[in-house]
């Protein structure tokens, strides 16, 4: 049996998010000379995805995301669009828990609140 905790992320979009893991060997590859279309082939990435992790290192040194602020509230309102009978709290844990995002219960209220979703 499949829970929403264990699918929000695929529904919402996390897994599109490369791991650190992913983004290191991108960057170890690139070290080691192996050419664009060369990494996109061994990790099965897009050119245009190790092309951008390829600059974003040089410019910034670093492949860490930066945090996006609708990001959360576009994922809470995808996820009450989909599934219109979960509660605040169980949107709450289940985006802590899945995606890693830190918001409390009373904050996944006044967001649905204020999309005139009223929990």
């Amino acid at each position: 049996m499949q829970t929403a905790s264990t699918n929000i992320c695929e529904r919402m979009g996390c897994s599109r998010e490369l791991s650190e893991f992913k983004l290191g060997t991108v960057i170890g590859c690139h070290l080691c000379n192996k050419s664009i279309c060369e990494i996109s082939l061994l990790l099965n990435i897009p050119q245009s995805t190790v092309r951008g992790i390829i600059t974003k290192w040089k410019q910034l040194g670093t492949t860490a995301t930066e945090p996006r602020s609708e990001w959360g509230q576009c994922m809470l309102k995808r996820t009450m669009l989909r599934s219109h009978q979960l509660s605040a709290e169980s949107i709450a844990k289940d985006l802590q828990s899945s995606c890693g995002l830190q918001i409390s219960t009373t904050t996944v209220h006044r967001e649905l609140h204020g999309m005139d979703f009223h929990s």
